[in-house]
């Protein structure tokens, strides 16, 4: 069974995609387990503020100014220990982890890790409800 796709564009670098067959189990033996599903795509800051420019007008370096002003006042906040609530999406906040024994995995040996901080993410009912 074949995957349609368009026709490739001339000079595309890229292959239409094809639907491989999956391999068939000899009588008796188990079937092979199926490939892993890929994962979903990673949006980044730049897809973040080429939308953004794209819905309200701007041109593309006032959008990544934005965007990028925007995260570096959140680390900021974040550094000084504040708690970011944004509505709709969630609460950033830093905890403080104290000291603890730990194992090294290799030897079995008992380590003292660090103590530390680390960011927590906890997200808002509305954000929740739409996922």
């Amino acid at each position: 069974m074949a995957l349609k796709t368009a026709p490739a564009k001339a000079g595309s670098k890229n292959p239409p995609p094809v639907k491989a067959a999956a391999p068939k189990a000899a009588p008796g033996k188990p079937a092979a387990a199926p490939t892993p599903a890929k994962a979903a795509p990673v949006v980044t800051a730049k897809h973040l503020a080429a939308a953004l420019a794209d819905q309200q007008n701007l041109a593309q370096k006032q959008a990544d100014f934005l965007v990028t002003s925007l995260v570096d006042l959140m680390v900021g906040h974040l550094k000084r220990g504040d708690r970011l609530r944004i509505g709709g999406l969630g609460i950033l906040e830093v905890k403080n982890r104290p000291p603890r024994m730990g194992r090294n995995p290799a030897t079995g040996e008992a380590i003292q890790i660090k103590a530390g901080r680390k960011i927590t993410f906890r997200a808002a009912k509305e954000l929740r409800d739409a996922i």
